[in-house]
């Protein structure tokens, strides 16, 4: 049958996302979102949004989020793009900086989206191995002389946080553009926001996902100097974000003390599993995120997930090459937790 695709787009897998079971009992620890419901504030804001902020089109830039969040993060509103989720800004820059002659460079493993959004662009694509334990490979990403570098930090699906000064390097040895990817950083222990105050070439970006418990929302911005910014804008849909998710978002930005809350639950609950883990002789690898990456040997990690999902819990397993051996697993409530240690100890006891 003759294809209507270019090449590129007809050769490629495409991403595959995280499960979404329709069953309300299954425990989903799969795709990292926040077993927390969001800030009392977006609902608030949700339910004044008037038939008018319907009818009409939104802001095309968003502007009261930007608003809001450059009060929050101490930047100018013109330093902030706004996105139909955090994977619509990725797409935004890999169309902006790469392509057939322009690389796309990235430590691996790392989040699986990348590779998608460089065939799309038929972008070259240079991957560097981490160092041992996670260390960033500092030299051969600069060696590799991307037009655009992305790093993920705190890391996907590692959970892995590289130190701001080692960030900082990385952008100062670059000819290209540094987007720091940081979907998780909202549980870590420091952040790349100033990097993208004083550096031109850098992009600090941001989800609602995670740490204001709005995976269903679909809202992510970006941070950098306005010149990144206004190229940036050249290429965006017009109307990238709706008026629902705008307000909702401006709400959930502005209630940091309702942030702060969640987040220190979230840590908690990543504290007390890891322990639980280790005592099981799992331990995970070092995490600043809101879930935990373990090695599953004995049984196998397929063999262990596709048990825990039997028993209506669901993580992560990548059958991808280096890591067909791990799990990744979401931090949950209290209860779901002890309900996956409770069937870990009989899989793996």
């Amino acid at each position: 049958m003759t294809s209507y695709f270019r090449a590129n787009v007809e050769a490629m897998d495409g991403y595959v996302p995280g499960e979404q079971p329709t069953d309300p009992a299954v425990i989903k620890l799969n795709t990292n979102e926040n077993p927390y419901p969001p800030s009392p504030r977006v609902m608030e804001a949700i339910a004044q949004v008037t038939p008018d902020q319907l009818r009409r089109y939104p802001h095309p830039l968003g502007e009261r989020f930007r608003r809001t969040a450059a009060e929050v993060f101490a930047v100018r509103p013109e330093q902030i793009i706004c996105g139909n989720g955090m994977d619509d800004i990725l797409n935004l820059v890999v169309r902006a900086f790469t392509g057939p002659e322009a690389a796309l460079v990235y430590p691996v493993p790392t989040y699986s989206l990348y590779p998608c959004l460089a065939q799309i662009q038929e972008a070259v694509v240079r991957e560097i191995p981490w160092g041992p334990n996670g260390a960033l490979p500092l030299d051969a990403l600069v060696e590799a002389r991307g037009r655009l570098t992305i790093l993920a930090n705190p890391n996907a699906p590692t959970g892995i946080f590289t130190p701001v000064e080692q960030v900082a390097a990385l952008a100062d040895a670059l000819d290209g553009v540094l987007c720091v990817d940081e979907a998780y950083v909202d549980f870590a222990e420091s952040n790349c926001l100033e990097l993208a105050r004083t550096r031109p070439n850098v992009l600090v970006m941001r989800t609602l996902s995670k740490g204001y418990s709005l995976a269903g929302l679909r809202f992510g911005f970006a941070v950098g100097d306005e010149r990144l910014i206004a190229g940036l804008m050249k290429i965006k849909d017009s109307y990238n974000v709706d008026a629902v998710a705008i307000v909702a978002a401006a709400a959930a930005v502005a209630d940091q003390d309702y942030h702060r809350q969640i987040r220190e639950k979230v840590i908690i609950e990543r504290q007390r599993l890891t322990r639980a883990l280790i005592g099981l002789g799992l331990p995970p690898l070092p995490s600043q995120s809101n879930f935990l990456f373990l090695q599953v040997s004995h049984p196998p990690a397929a063999r262990v997930y596709e048990s825990l999902k039997a028993r209506g819990i669901l993580v992560r397993y990548f059958n991808i090459e280096g890591i067909r051996d791990f799990l990744r697993i979401t931090v949950g409530t209290p209860e779901q937790n002890d309900a996956l240690i409770a069937a870990l100890k009989e899989l793996i006891g």
